[in-house]
């Protein structure tokens, strides 16, 4: 019987199953929280986790190597194009004209 408890950033793949990783344990209401590379959530009781890792049905695996599947991020390079001094001052120029000490 080889359980693998589960951690926090780590892969995993159901038997057969979607890749996914662990991104919350909240041991208070025993439940953890897992993210399929295609970013659906879903919520899994540890004791759960504890029967199907004990049964071998949950496997440790390699995270992918493109981790960007599970999360809605553009590519550094082409986030506007490179230049973020335009993104900085277009974000500062909502507040022209704001005293503080009026």
């Amino acid at each position: 019987m080889n359980a693998h408890q589960p951690a926090i950033g780590e892969w995993y793949r159901m038997r057969g199953g979607e890749l996914f990783e662990v991104v919350a344990i909240d041991d208070e209401d025993g439940t953890i929280e897992i993210q399929y590379f295609d970013g659906t959530l879903e919520e899994m009781d540890i004791e759960d986790w504890n029967s199907e890792a004990g049964a071998g049905d949950i496997e440790k695996a390699e995270a992918p190597e493109d981790w960007s599947g599970s999360v809605d991020i553009e590519p550094e390079e082409d986030r506007n194009n490179g230049n973020f001094d335009d993104e900085r001052r277009l974000n500062a120029s909502g507040l022209d004209g704001l005293d503080l000490f009026e």
